[in-house]
């Protein structure tokens, strides 16, 4: 096990660093500066910024200077608003976008779960056919046109939930339906083929003949094996919550790191778009990595390697 987690750890690091290199040089590719004339009063406070940020020496140089200050752990500060640093950026916006995907993925979880065992052990085809179409629906809609909808309906039209910002409880409940239509989606239907699987093993049949209750069969034998690839998928679900959020944060006001980077490209702020990306990255590396942990612990038929 060790081995295998050290192994998982060393590929997540040279990920993470052809991802920081990548991010860095794509930046530096794009079209346009942070440093306009437009912000400056003279030309001179313009050279003094770019000479600050390093931006009048050789790209090579440029990288050299940002991967070094990124292995001590500094992010840069924003050149588009003088004297924030980036991982201030980080430290505020990230809790607000942290607990967004935390209600949201457990939503997921309790609602996907949940439709995905009715629709596998209904015996109403009609409540089978029901679920596969909201699931269906969720793996097809994007999550932003979903969003756009919710404020139509119950927010402008019926005005059942505000919609602005996360002040009270009931902010939560449209970007959170909004935020955890896909997942649900996607744990629906894969609870609904793993628990049609399961029901037919031999130990279930045998738990069955010894007259063991269907609810117990269910609840203790077949929803527990049948929740292997719901871990699978769980962490990958988990990091699209918190990292697949830009638009949602844009569209409800959520002033969290979602929103910042949708900020920080239309500023071409190169230094906290690098930051929010390597930071992000680093969180789906990480939930990658405890999936797979996860997975294996779990599962004997998977071997570490």
């Amino acid at each position: 096990m060790f081995r295998y987690v050290l192994k998982r750890v060393l590929i997540g690091i040279v990920t993470l660093f052809l991802l920081s290199s990548a991010t860095f040089f794509l930046m530096k590719a794009t079209p346009g500066s942070p440093i306009s004339g437009e912000k400056y009063k003279n030309e001179a406070q313009r050279q003094l910024a770019i000479k600050k940020y390093n931006l009048d020496k050789p790209i090579f140089e440029q990288y050299t200077i940002y991967m070094n200050d990124l292995i001590h752990g500094d992010l840069g500060e924003s050149i588009v608003r003088s004297g924030r640093e980036v991982s201030d950026t980080i430290t505020q916006s990230f809790p607000v976008t942290a607990k967004l995907g935390a209600v949201a993925f457990a939503t997921a979880l309790v609602i996907g779960i949940t439709l995905g065992t009715i629709a596998a052990l209904s015996k109403q085809k009609w409540v089978n056919n029901l679920c596969m179409f909201v699931a269906t629906i969720g793996v097809s809609v994007p999550s932003f046109l979903i969003g756009i909808l919710l404020i139509i309906i119950l927010g402008v039209k019926f005005k059942l939930f505000p919609f602005v910002g996360l002040n009270s409880p009931g902010n939560y409940v449209l970007p959170v339906m909004s935020l955890a239509f896909y997942p649900i989606s996607m744990i629906c239907r894969l609870t609904r083929s793993s628990m049609l699987e399961v029901m037919k093993q031999d130990y279930i049949i045998l738990a069955r003949s010894k007259g063991t209750s269907y609810k117990k069969v269910v609840i203790k034998h077949a929803l527990k094996n049948a929740m292997i690839p719901v871990i699978t998928y769980a962490g990958p679900a988990f990091a699209y919550m918190l990292t697949g959020s830009f638009v949602i944060e844009s569209l409800f006001a959520i002033p969290g790191i979602g929103r910042e980077m949708v900020s920080s490209i239309q500023s071409r702020d190169y230094s906290m778009i690098m930051g929010l990306t390597i930071f992000l990255g680093f969180l789906v590396i990480t939930f990658n990595i405890i999936t797979d942990v996860l997975s294996a612990a779990v599962d004997p038929r998977i071997k570490l390697k």
